[in-house]
């Protein structure tokens, strides 16, 4: 029997699924977006809507397990040697548009009588952006490999490796200036990151090659999980964030083999509890106190936007970005983040903030995460609209993932795949080979092929080696019936997506166009016209007569399958009819 605390955790997950299920598309097919689906899905749900959820905290604490899987899959995708490139950036912009924000909006909360410690927890507090909303949109307008990504995700890491000083500030003004930060705490933490990194470099590939030659995938995605929330919970044990454990998670894994297969396990708990995390801040919008002093929570709202979008579009400029990138990394940093939520929190409670301003505030940013996904796409429509581009602004600029941008994906890394990979690197064309074989994986790596371990039979896969950016897809499976299903997924998930397939024999190729391949090349006929040419060629028929035999018979047989597909076609419409 199911007690009745179970079974309104039942009612509750049933309710949440029902919503993603019915919300989202419809805001998917209205053009509004996933995010503003799953915030209008925790509006109804919640307790200010049918009332199905009320306690909202708990839900809250379940979904930013999604902030954290998102966090490691970003991780993976930079790598340290990239990171590092970006230090500049990370302190400049980063350092500069939390000091800068947090001073005006210390100004403004002073202007309106808050005492000077409240202001100051007020000013660090809104100036910090979403990370969760902020990397969902980037995703939705080309990720962090646009000048745009790259200048807000700076900011974003700064804010996040910001977390643990602003909590530590927060108990120094409640003790009266009492608390200090111990410089064995900081060693200690850096001591760590240290350790997990140098641990990620040298161990972490040696134990999931013995996790994978168990030949176990549920093992795997068990791994997978235990990594990121195990790093997460030590990073939070010695005084740092679980964001940025879980962050320090994908690092460790960024140049690992077996990184795609490992990113496409932990995308289904990433989607889902991301957006369990963007309903919980539907659901916490108070509309009863919106409504009872709604004419002053919506300007300082829009004042708050303002200001922020104000101060990052001046600091991009003078860090040399174009007009419309600024104003686009402005927009999407205009909201204030999750972390503001914990911050007031642990604030109201040490009597730094009263009740009220608390709640106020936290209404307040839930209400900046509401519209932040207009602001974005009102900007870009008005960029669109009346911004011209100067001659001297023209130029594109550098794409920061210039490794995973308009690529050749190679599905399998057998005979037939080492062979197009060698001569594909030899032609100086940028390919990512995936394969399901450890030790093929373990030596091709190390004679400086870039093969990741991963199922390129599963979309899932393939969209974590940038499918969405490749320009092709060359399938040199082995097994026929792998390459079917993945041609067939393929063209569902990318309908425009190039893909050269091999095909077992003259009907396997017919059977592949008919899913959507783009070309095919039969394994049989090539090894038999090999054959016949050397045999022509031995008994004495003239070279350029041996030529013209093969390449005639060569077009007669793949005219023949195209010949075939029409008539099937003619018979399949004559049966509708």
């Amino acid at each position: 029997m199911m007690s009745g605390n179970e079974a309104s955790y039942l009612v509750d997950i049933l309710a949440l699924l029902l919503a993603t299920v019915i919300v989202v598309p419809f805001f998917h097919a209205i053009r509004l977006g996933a995010l503003l689906g799953y915030l209008a899905a925790g509006v109804v749900l919640g307790p200010w809507g049918l009332g199905v959820i009320t306690e909202v905290d708990k839900i809250r604490h379940l979904g930013e397990f999604g902030v954290i899987f998102l966090l490691f899959v970003l991780g993976m995708e930079l790598k340290p040697d990239k990171l590092w490139h970006m230090r500049k950036m990370v302190l400049g912009l980063g350092a500069g548009q939390l000091i800068l924000t947090a001073a005006v909006l210390y100004g403004v909360a002073i202007w309106f009588g808050v005492s000077a410690k409240s202001a100051i927890i007020i000013g660090f507090g809104l100036a910090l952006s979403s990370t969760a909303f902020c990397l969902k949109l980037l995703a939705e307008r080309g990720g962090i490999s646009t000048m745009m990504g790259r200048m807000s995700f700076s900011v974003l890491l700064f804010q996040d490796l910001a977390v643990v000083p602003l909590l530590a500030l927060v108990s120094y003004l409640a003790d009266g200036g009492s608390t200090t930060i111990s410089e064995f705490s900081l060693l200690y933490g850096a001591a760590v990151i240290i350790g997990l990194l140098l641990m990620g470099r040298y161990l972490l590939n040696p134990i999931l090659e013995r996790i994978v030659a168990s030949q176990d995938p549920e093992v795997f995605i068990a791994v997978a999980v235990l990594l990121v929330l195990g790093v997460a919970w030590l990073m939070e044990s010695v005084g740092l964030s679980m964001a940025l454990g879980a962050f320090l998670a994908g690092l460790m894994l960024a140049e690992s083999h077996y990184r795609h297969q490992i990113e496409a396990d932990i995308l289904p708990f990433r989607g889902i509890l991301l957006g369990l995390f963007f309903m919980t801040v539907g659901m916490g919008v108070d509309f009863g106190l919106l409504w009872q002093h709604l004419g002053a929570i919506v300007g300082l709202t829009i004042g708050l936007m303002a200001i922020k979008g104000s101060v990052v579009y001046v600091l991009a400029r003078a860090g040399g970005a174009r007009h419309d990138v600024a104003v686009q990394s402005g927009a999407l940093l205009s909201q204030s983040g999750e972390f503001g939520f914990v911050l007031f929190g642990v604030a109201g409670t040490l009597g730094l903030l009263e009740l009220q301003l608390s709640q106020v505030l936290t209404l307040i940013i839930a209400l900046t995460m509401v519209l932040t996904p207009f602001v974005v796409k009102g900007a870009n429509i008005l960029l669109l609209k009346y911004y011209v581009p100067k001659l001297s602004e023209d130029g594109e600029y550098p794409v920061f993932m210039d490794d995973s941008e308009a690529h050749v994906i190679l599905a399998g890394f057998g005979r037939v795949g080492a062979r197009i990979g060698a001569l594909l690197g030899e032609a100086g064309v940028s390919y990512i080979a995936l394969d399901m074989k450890q030790e093929r994986v373990k030596v091709a790596r190390a004679q400086g092929f870039p093969v990741f371990f991963g199922d390129a039979s599963q979309v899932k896969v393939l969209q974590a080696a940038g499918a969405e950016r490749a320009k092709m897809l060359v399938i040199a499976l082995e097994d026929p019936e792998k390459v079917d299903r993945l041609v067939f997924l393929t063209r569902q998930a990318y309908p425009n997506m190039i893909i050269h397939a091999r095909a077992r024999d003259r009907q396997h190729c017919a059977d592949l166009i008919s899913q959507g391949a783009t070309t095919t090349v039969s394994e049989t006929l090539e090894i038999s016209l090999r054959l016949t040419e050397e045999t022509l060629l031995s008994s004495g028929v003239d070279s350029a007569e041996v030529t013209r035999v093969i390449n005639e018979f060569r077009d007669d047989y793949y005219l023949d399958i195209v010949k075939k597909m029409s008539e099937n076609k003619v018979v399949m419409g004559e049966l509708r009819h």
